[in-house]
């Protein structure tokens, strides 16, 4: 099958390019001490998953306990649920611990220690918890310096339904950096308080194995990650154009495109129109503040190859309004009714979100499998 056989809007993924960018992050890591655990959050799928691991004894991170399970399903044990647990959610986590998946879970305060440990008690279970750090201000966690991490520690060593793992820290912030001198200062930032936090449980009398930083921008610029235990991030497989834009990759690198069809043309405004709005591409402008504006996605052709500075510049739920970047009423003139193009994302994990099967493709249209996604919560 090719590419131009396909119905639209869809997904299209490059297994070679996935390939060689699995292959850059783990040859950045490799001997600086930290262990990779690659995160599932982007690709959610199996295929991706494992071209990340080096067998299925790896760690991986996930977003969703729908992602857990089906990684165990296909041999995957050690597993991170790097979001704030919620009470409705320890008793599916308790099943995966029972059938043999080593599920460790995160929270930020005294109170929701205190629930998941008479929660693991009434079940019968032991929770592995790592305690959230804030490191950035942009999210969830304890801050720097708060006594309270060693309150939490205390209570989750104290009860019988929680083991202390350790802490986990990510810096979000990084997203909005402009250059690689300021993701290096916020990488440099996410490590000292992630290590120095580890600290102070260990000088409470506190065990703390696990010291977890990481973000794709993070792990690809920080200089120093002595302390630091493992590296997350997930982005890294596919790329996009916000890591394009803080130079974490090429936009060549980027592995993931929104195959859609020209449907119409105002001359008159300078637009292409075609069918891929907000439902196929999503509404995030990650690029809207950076140096170069990608607007919603930059339009490429059926090869791949990008037409130049032509962006997705609007969407409405199922359209997306192609134009120049810089505006002017020269509607893209070798887009003609019926073309396909390939939309390479702002944000990757947003716009695959919106598919559940990935097209792909090695360096040609030719279409060579199709993998599918794990959606939901």
């Amino acid at each position: 099958m090719d590419l131009s056989e396909l119905g639209t809007p869809c997904l299209v993924l490059d297994r070679g390019k996935i390939d060689e960018n699995i292959r850059r992050m783990r040859e950045h890591l490799s001997g600086r001490g930290p262990v990779l655990r690659p995160h599932a959050k982007t690709a959610k799928c199996i295929e991706v998953v494992g071209r990340a691991l080096d067998d299925p004894s790896s760690p991986v991170a996930v977003s969703t306990l729908k992602e857990a399970e089906y990684l165990f399903e296909h041999g995957i044990k050690d597993i991170l649920y790097a979001v704030g647990i919620a009470p409705v959610k320890l008793e599916r986590v308790a099943r995966l611990r029972e059938v043999g998946a080593d599920v460790t879970i995160v929270l930020d305060s005294v109170e929701m220690a205190g629930i998941v440990g008479k929660r693991g008690g009434a079940l019968g279970a032991n929770f592995p918890v790592l305690i959230e750090l804030d490191c950035d201000g942009q999210r969830a966690g304890v801050a720097p310096g708060d006594p309270v991490l060693v309150e939490i520690g205390r209570v989750l060593d104290g009860e019988p339904g929680t083991e202390l793992r350790g802490v986990m820290t990510h810096a979000g912030v990084s997203y909005q950096a402009r250059t690689p001198e300021a993701i290096q200062a916020v990488a440099a930032r996410e490590r000292d308080v992630a290590v120095e936090s580890a600290g102070a449980l260990r000088r409470a009398g506190l065990p703390c194995p696990v010291v977890s930083v990481g973000s794709t921008p993070t792990a690809w610029f920080a200089e120093d990650l002595s302390g630091v235990t493992e590296v997350r991030a997930g982005v890294y497989m596919f790329n996009d154009l916000v890591m394009a834009g803080l130079g974490v990759c090429e936009v060549d690198d980027i592995a993931i495109s929104v195959l859609a069809s020209v449907i119409g043309r105002q001359e008159d405004r300078g637009w292409v129109i075609t069918d891929a709005g907000w439902m196929a591409l999503s509404r995030d402008r990650g690029t809207a503040g950076h140096e170069v504006d990608q607007g919603f996605g930059l339009v490429c052709g059926i090869d791949g190859a990008p037409l130049g500075d032509i962006v997705v510049t609007s969407t409405s739920q199922e359209h997306g309004i192609v134009a120049h970047r810089g505006g002017g009423h020269a509607a893209p003139a070798k887009a003609r009714i019926g073309d396909l193009v390939r939309i390479l994302p702002s944000h990757a994990c947003a716009t695959a979100a919106m598919f559940d099967r990935y097209h792909v493709v090695d360096g040609s249209t030719e279409v060579v499998e199709v993998w599918q996604r794990v959606n939901g919560w």
